[in-house]
């Protein structure tokens, strides 16, 4: 068994298959349990933080799981591990419940779609099923959507920043090994145009983007021919939309004047060049150098691509920086800001200040020997890590604007203001923190979930609207990311949106945490 072949069912933590057994061995592996996926706070990046995330990873989770499942030989793997006596850890009963039921099929999901726009303790994934099989799923769910959330998030940021420029995708070589097709994908979710990984992009059925690296002016210097017969060697391959990295040497004094050269070679043979890209120096400053030469020589449409430890709060500090240079040295700056392209790498694809998302998999309610469901709560001294228990709905409340204003949990049988009355949102974990909303200051309600996996049937039934195509999905992004206030969308210090609960939602929980600390005695 090689670790490069995949996914399986054991691509989980050991403590999963121990807990599994437990319920198994105590009668429990019929009973329905309900587990919640949420996250407890925006990514925080230090000198930016975070005030949404983008939900990614769903559709690739959803179509591992409709056909995984135990093998053979994982079981007779299983079957070889010993405690230090000597004794097997899995019990051969275990075994073979495991080998018939070692699968996501009796499990339900209802879920957020992909691409929309989540906040902190809203149920993302609510997951349904038999308590050993729906335990089984954590490790893999976390895996398999904390990291693309994570990227999504901090591409729509770099995108906003951009403001409208095309960002491209260039982490692979700095990113955690093949997790790079995720974050590609995830980036493309985010708004991204492109990614320079040639491996995901055939994949996702995209064109992948690139220009070509120092080495390749270093090769032509080292051989004794330079700089401008690289910059040819590179544009008798690829004429078309031809970009050149103008940095190796001396940015102002050589690589532009050479760029140009060859451009005007270009053109005269009827092709329109692509543009300079910039790796390294005052970025902003030798943009608009760039632009200013690059106009001089007539060629006013050529792009200039900035790349070089680019991130959302350094793309909006050289626009700021741009602004100022491009009206002192009299080039046009609307038409400037129209022709930038950023290639955004490694504090994208590490998430750089910020490089986990604190998602968590959490039993909310458990049914009981006689099929009544009963709530779960974890009690914690950190107020913020109690979940929201029991069955549950969640709604996204727009006001008159048509901006999203809160996220509503209630019971499964109620709607935010069906009743025509005011209706108090209580905060999730601080007491006598609330609000009240009147119907009149609300424009619509919103469900958030819809069923996305049901493995009972078969094949296993998968909505397609849960995901989707990258065209889809980028465009849930930005048309969810839109409805945001100003303020959430702010890249520093961005005000706070609540997901909050109903009356009788926070009352459950109220109730379930004192009457677990009163059964603590002594």
């Amino acid at each position: 068994m090689s670790l490069r072949e995949g996914r399986g069912p054991l691509f989980t933590d050991h403590y999963q298959l121990a807990m599994a057994q437990v319920h198994v061995r105590e009668g429990l592996a019929d009973r329905l349990a309900q587990f919640d996926y949420f996250y407890r706070s925006n990514p925080d990046y230090g000198s930016h933080q975070a005030g949404f995330c983008v939900a990614t990873g769903l559709g690739p989770l959803l179509e591992w799981m409709q056909d995984v499942h135990v093998t053979d030989a994982e079981v007779d793997a299983l079957s070889r591990f010993t405690t230090s006596t000597g004794a097997p850890v899995f019990e051969p009963a275990f075994l073979d419940w495991l080998a018939e039921h070692g699968h996501f099929r009796d499990l339900v999901l209802e879920a957020v779609p992909e691409a929309r726009v989540v906040h902190p303790h809203l149920p993302i994934v609510v997951v349904t099923g038999p308590l050993p099989q729906a335990q089984l799923l954590e490790t893999a769910l976390l895996n398999m959507l904390n990291y693309p959330t994570l990227i999504a998030t901090k591409a729509a940021r770099i995108v906003k920043s951009a403001k409208g420029a095309p960002t491209l995708e260039f982490g692979m070589r700095r990113g955690p090994g093949v997790a790079v097709d995720e974050a590609a994908r995830a980036a493309l979710v985010g708004g991204f145009v492109s990614t320079s990984n040639v491996q995901a992009s055939v994949a996702l059925g995209v064109q992948s983007a690139g220009t070509h690296a120092h080495a390749l002016i270093q090769a032509w210097m080292a051989d004794g021919r330079g700089e401008l017969e690289a910059f040819r060697a590179f544009a008798r391959s690829a004429p078309d939309d031809c970009v050149l990295l103008v940095d190796t040497i001396d940015t102002l004094r050589s690589g532009m004047p050479n760029a140009i050269t060859v451009f005007e070679e270009l053109r005269e043979a009827g092709h329109t060049p692509g543009g300079v890209r910039l790796d390294s120096g005052d970025l902003a400053y030798l943009s608009v150098q760039a632009a200013k030469m690059l106009d001089e020589a007539g060629f006013t449409e050529a792009r200039i691509v900035l790349s070089s430890e680019l991130d959302e709060l350094t793309i909006w500090q050289i626009l700021t920086q741009m602004a100022d240079e491009a009206d002192r040295e009299g080039v046009d700056w609307p038409r400037l800001r129209g022709r930038m392209t950023y290639g955004v790498g490694t504090r994208l694809i590490t998430s750089e200040g910020d490089g986990a998302l604190d998602g968590v998999y959490k039993l909310v309610g458990l049914q009981d020997e006689h099929g009544e469901w009963q709530p779960a709560v974890k009690v914690s001294e950190n107020p913020v890590k109690v979940p929201i228990p029991g069955r549950k709905r969640a709604w996204r409340v727009y006001d008159t604007r048509g901006h999203a204003t809160a996220d509503v949990i209630t019971e499964p049988d109620a709607t935010p203001f069906a009743d025509g009355q005011p209706m108090r949102l209580h905060h999730p974990h601080r007491d006598g923190a609330f609000r009240t909303i009147a119907p009149s200051e609300v424009s619509r309600v919103e469900p958030l979930h819809e069923v996305v996996f049901d493995g009972r049937t078969t094949p296993p039934t998968v909505s397609p609207s849960a995901s989707g195509d990258l065209a889809t999905l980028r465009r849930r992004c930005t048309d969810d990311i839109a409805t945001l206030d100003a303020g959430v969308r702010r890249l520093v210090n961005p005000h706070t949106y609540h997901v909050s609960l109903d009356d009788r939602t926070k009352a459950v929980q109220r109730e379930l945490v004192a009457r677990a600390r009163s059964s603590v005695t002594g």
